[in-house]
């Protein structure tokens, strides 16, 4: 076991990091009439009562000023069918709204985008915004929901993967 009070290098702690398992989401915001999103899977729940979410962006990305300038966004879990889109909002070059012209897209009440076939839509009020080494910390109260049947894509090891059911011998 190596020394685990050391300090690790940034590559060292993503490629342990590409070991866990993660849902694959893309966050979504308005903000002054711009849209912007990204492929995010730093995704976390922080509580049921009040029910919020923590998620995790790069500073870097062109969509973090618009989620941060907003106060608003959704976090949409992506299905197996929505690996196209998982790739198209990943690409940091790509204009915000071009971002949106594939995928069925609507607007929840508080105006922010949402894909309309997401396993889950988790309408979201920023109630926290902190920003620690690289990436901003985004705590919000989630005040609407919804879902619809399918299995979520994964990210494990630097790829796309699915669920899969086996059956393990007795």
């Amino acid at each position: 076991m190596p020394d685990t009070l050391g300090r690790i290098s940034p590559e060292a702690y993503r490629a342990a990091m590409r070991f866990v398992p993660a849902a694959v989401t893309i966050i979504t915001a308005r903000h002054d009439g711009e849209r912007n999103g990204l492929t995010a899977t730093a995704v976390a729940s922080v509580s049921a009562e009040p029910p919020q979410l923590l998620v995790c962006i790069n500073r870097q990305a062109s969509a973090e000023p618009l989620i941060a300038g907003s106060a608003r966004f959704a976090v949409n879990v992506l299905s197996q069918d929505h690996r196209d889109l998982a790739e198209r909002f990943s690409r940091s070059k790509l204009p915000g709204d071009t971002r949106f012209e594939t995928g069925r897209w609507i607007d929840l009440p508080s105006g922010v985008p949402a894909l309309a076939d997401a396993v889950a839509v988790f309408d979201c009020l920023m109630v926290q915004h902190s920003v620690l080494g690289t990436h901003s910390l985004f705590i919000a109260e989630v005040v609407g929901v919804s879902t619809v049947a399918g299995e979520p894509l994964l990210y494990h090891a630097g790829r796309f993967r699915q669920l899969t059911d086996r059956v393990e011998p007795a």
